[in-house]
Formats: C-alpha cells, sequence, structure tokens
C-alpha cells in the first residue's frame, strides 16, 4: 500500500502511527495513515483487517504527581 521510500511501517508492526498521513479530518476526529491505519483522537485506533485498538492516551504525569 505505501509508496515511500524508505517505507513505512506497516499496519501491523508496532510503531504503525509513524506511518505518513494520506488524509486528516480533525473536524471528524480522524486521520487516514498510508498503511492503512484509521487514527482517532482519543487515540484509538481501526486496522485494516478491522481489529480495534483501544485508545491509548498516556497518564498526565503532572496531574498525578501533585495528586500525592
Amino acid at each position: 500500500m505505501c509508496q515511500h521510500q524508505p517505507p513505512c511501517p506497516t499496519a501491523d508492526s508496532t510503531d504503525r502511527e509513524a506511518a505518513l498521513l494520506v488524509a486528516h479530518h480533525p473536524e471528524q476526529g480522524w486521520s487516514l495513515l498510508c498503511n492503512g491505519v484509521l487514527l482517532f483522537e482519543d487515540t484509538g485506533e481501526l486496522l485494516p483487517d478491522g481489529q480495534v485498538i483501544a485508545p491509548h492516551r498516556p497518564l498526565d504525569v503532572t496531574r498525578v504527581a501533585t495528586a500525592a
């Protein structure tokens, strides 16, 4: 699918989010990468094979540290 040189990471690789954008729709909350992965603004993903990756936002370290 990817025509870039060097090729972007595949949809099943751990660094799949490093692939280049081919469509970006912030008003709708999603972006399409050249490897076929749909990224959502909540950090969830939909892979080309239909697999859903749950949102994986990092914890707000500052907020956790001040709550202690």
